[in-house]
């Protein structure tokens, strides 16, 4: 508690004296801005008289002088007296400035903003200061209370001690009455041994007395016990009592010794209070008389800066005059400056707009250029071409991060796609890219030159490659409303041989087949389940053909939908967890044109192979078991047969895998270099299916980079024919197209020869 309050009371000391300071240099600031005031004041009225005097001069001088001295003197005194009241406003300004600032004191002045931190930390204080009273409030109370305790133990010690005599008293008056009834009974035995003695001899009577006398001394020996015992008790307990009293003698010492140590330490620390007290009060005073002298010296520098202040403030005046007037004449100037600036920036961006519009342009001609060049030097060296194709995200996808596009298209080439494969972007360069949004029409009429050819007697191969699920059939056979490639083809052929009807005679045959667990079946014959083999023509010309292969003469699009319809029918479809219509077999549409040129009697053979490939697909994700597995198998170990005969022909190997699979068996006529070859690799966008799509794509590039070499045209020239045997010829027939040995007569021969070059030099 008196730490408390020893604290409290310096605490007390000490805002009062930083309260006393601030006072004091508030009082100091407001003199000081007092004086300074009258100072003005006085320098107002001191030219308010020289202004007076001024004048009178001027009118003493009318009065005495004329003429031209007058004159000019009255000027002097003139301008003298402008200059006065110039004077004398600028100083009521400074006047009216002061006085504003003591009204409302300025936000600059270092001063105030002290005065300002100075108010705040003073109100801190004084609430600290009310808090610090308040608990000092608090301790007071609880001295007092405790105070009020010890002097309520003090009455009660003093009552005890006092009620502890007066028993002590009275149990002193017991053991006196005691001892003085102990001393009279001891008088009285000899007195009764005497009577007994005397009263042996006499009668019964006297017996009984003595009797009774005995028995009268017994009662009374044990009185005297009984009060021995309980003057021994009183001894005790008055023995407790002086013990009990001698503790609260020491206790009340003790208090009394406590309360002397805690008055003289009061009394020191409040002279230690007092001391630090005239200390602070003394630094106080010395710090205000330093700050004092500083406010004087500031002051002494304010009326200096005040005098200098003058010439500098009317150089200011003019330099505001000029600025003003430049300030309003600025809007102008920016105006016209914002104006020419925006027209040079327009042009500018206009130049730079048709530059970059002249560069795009130049760049996409040059873009198609090289593309361009690209085709015809792939046509050249016999490059297998390779288009890519993404199919949409689908609901068989599923939701989530695993149906997230991985693949991304380039803006300005669109045969560069990216893949986003394990968080690396991977690109990849083909001949042309479909994107997802790319329509059946689109996709068809970048290959449809490829199938014109075959018109003009060359073999052409358009086979359909990728993982199960990524859309390959769509793409070569399409729906009833959206048809592919196979049935748009066909379409083409006719809408060809319609157009050279006048000059060419064409028959257009078409063959489907399967190729089922590594079995060659006939999709279109009456036994569909017979197995086919695969034979070399006995012409010699070491082209293959498959024996007992049905063909069927096409002449409309009735006709090519009933050969689909039954193909279809007859193709190996089932349901896996990749694809709810899973080809098991690989799809060879083979359409054969034949022509004939009724004035030369050039006759063309072109073949165009369609081939739709089963999807490679890995087992432990398509669920596939059973005859699905086995299926599975043959599948992945065909196309793992065909990228065999892929790496053989880029590395140019001596031997070329072609009878390892009778995929690549069938299809050695288009990989062996006499056929213009075009790969339609299918992939899937899907996150989930980025390590299918990455092999796809890859195994695509390989393929881009293979060189069958230069095609050749099938043309020979035979024998003019008749009309007779146009009509005999048989298109259903199933043995392999031979080249004719037979050769035009001289006479034939020298009247069309310039013809026939011209159209072999046009056809080549």
């Amino acid at each position: 508690v008196m730490a408390s309050m020893a604290h409290l009371q310096k605490e007390k000391l000490r805002l009062q004296e930083e309260l006393l300071a601030l006072q004091e240099k508030l009082a100091a600031q407001e003199n000081n801005e007092l004086s300074l005031s009258l100072q003005l004041q006085g320098q107002v009225e001191t030219l308010k008289a020289k202004l007076l005097e001024q004048a009178q001069e001027i009118s003493r001088l009318r009065s005495e002088q004329g003429g031209t001295d007058a004159e000019k003197h009255r000027d002097l005194l003139a301008a003298e007296n402008e200059r006065l009241r110039q004077e004398m406003k600028a100083c009521e300004g400074e006047l009216r400035e002061l006085q504003r600032q003591q009204q409302a004191p300025c936000r600059d002045c270092p001063h105030l903003q002290e005065n300002a931190v100075l108010q705040e930390q003073l109100s801190q204080l004084q609430r600290e200061a009310e808090e610090m009273r308040a608990k000092l409030v608090e301790l007071d109370l609880e001295v007092q209370q405790k105070t009020n305790r010890l002097a309520e133990v003090e009455l009660r010690l003093k009552d005890s001690l006092a009620e502890r005599a007066e028993e002590e008293e009275r149990l002193s008056r017991r053991l006196r009455d005691s001892q003085e009834t102990i001393a009279s009974l001891k008088s009285q035995p000899q007195q009764i041994k005497y009577i007994i003695k005397t009263v042996e001899v006499e009668s019964a009577k006297a017996k009984q007395a003595l009797c009774e006398t005995q028995s009268r001394n017994q009662y009374l020996q044990e009185q005297v016990g009984m009060q021995k015992q309980v003057l021994k008790e009183m001894e005790q307990q008055l023995q407790r009592s002086q013990k009990t009293e001698a503790q609260l003698r020491a206790q009340i010492m003790m208090y009394e010794a406590e309360l002397e140590r805690a008055h003289g330490q009061m009394l020191e620390e409040m002279q230690a209070m007092e001391e630090e007290k005239n200390h602070a009060i003394e630094e106080a005073f010395s710090r205000a008389q330093v700050e004092m002298k500083a406010v004087h010296e500031n002051l002494a520098g304010v009326r200096t800066n005040l005098l200098t202040l003058q010439p500098a403030l009317r150089t200011l005046t003019h330099d505001y005059n000029s600025l003003k007037r430049q300030v309003r004449d600025f809007p102008v100037l920016l105006q016209e400056t914002l104006r020419s600036a925006r027209a040079e920036i327009s042009q500018a961006i206009e130049e730079v707009h048709s530059t970059n519009r002249e560069l795009l342009r130049k760049y996409r001609r040059e873009l198609q250029l090289r593309k361009k060049c690209h085709n015809e030097l792939v046509r050249l060296k016999g490059n297998i071409r390779v288009f890519g194709r993404v199919r949409p995200i689908t609901k068989e996808d599923g939701e989530g991060p695993e149906a997230a596009n991985a693949v991304t298209f380039d803006a300005d080439d669109d045969a560069v796609l990216y893949l986003l494969h394990k968080g690396k972007q991977v690109s990849f360069e083909l001949d042309k890219v479909f994107p997802p949004q790319a329509s059946q029409e689109e996709v068809f009429q970048e290959v449809q030159a490829l199938v014109t050819s075959c018109i003009d007697g060359y073999n052409v191969c358009i086979f359909a490659y990728g993982q199960t699920g990524a859309g390959k059939t769509y793409t070569m056979e399409g729906t009833a409303a959206n048809p592919g490639i196979n049935q748009r083809a066909l379409q083409l052929l006719f809408s060809e041989v319609r157009g050279k009807a006048a000059d060419w005679d064409y028959t257009i045959t078409v063959s489907a087949a399967e190729i089922y667990n590594e079995a060659l079946r006939d999709l279109l014959g009456k036994e569909p389940q017979e197995k086919l083999e695969i034979k070399l023509c006995p012409d010699g010309s070491g082209q293959l053909y498959v024996p007992g292969l049905t063909e069927f003469r096409v002449q409309s699009v009735e006709d090519i939908n009933k050969v689909f319809e039954s193909g279809h029918i007859k193709r190996v479809t089932e349901c896996t967890n990749l694809n709810e219509h899973s080809s098991r077999s690989h799809a060879l549409l083979i359409v054969t044109v034949r022509g004939l040129d009724r004035s030369t009697g050039l006759r063309t053979t072109g073949k165009l192979n369609l081939v739709d490939l089963a999807g490679s697909e890995r087992v432990g994700r398509s669920g596939a078991e059973g005859s699905r597995l086995r299926e599975a198998q043959h599948i992945n170990k065909s196309l793992s047969a065909l990228g065999d005969v892929i790496y053989a022909l880029r590395s140019r190997q001596g031997h070329v895998p072609f009878r390892n699979s009778k995929l690549t068996y069938l299809l050695q006529d288009s990989l062996s270099g006499d056929s213009k070859t075009l790969m339609m690799v299918q992939v899937s966008p899907a996150e989930k299916n980025t390590s299918e799509t990455l092999c796809s794509l890859k195994f695509a590039e390989r393929v881009r980079s293979v060189e069958l070499g230069p095609v050749s045209r099938k043309a020979e020239l035979g024998s003019w024919p008749s009309q007779e045997h146009l009509e005999g010829d048989s298109p259903g027939s199933a043995a392999p197209p031979g080249r004719s040995h037979a050769s035009p007569s001289p006479g034939q021969l020298s009247s069309r020869s310039a013809s026939i070059r011209r159209k072999l030099h046009t056809s080549g």
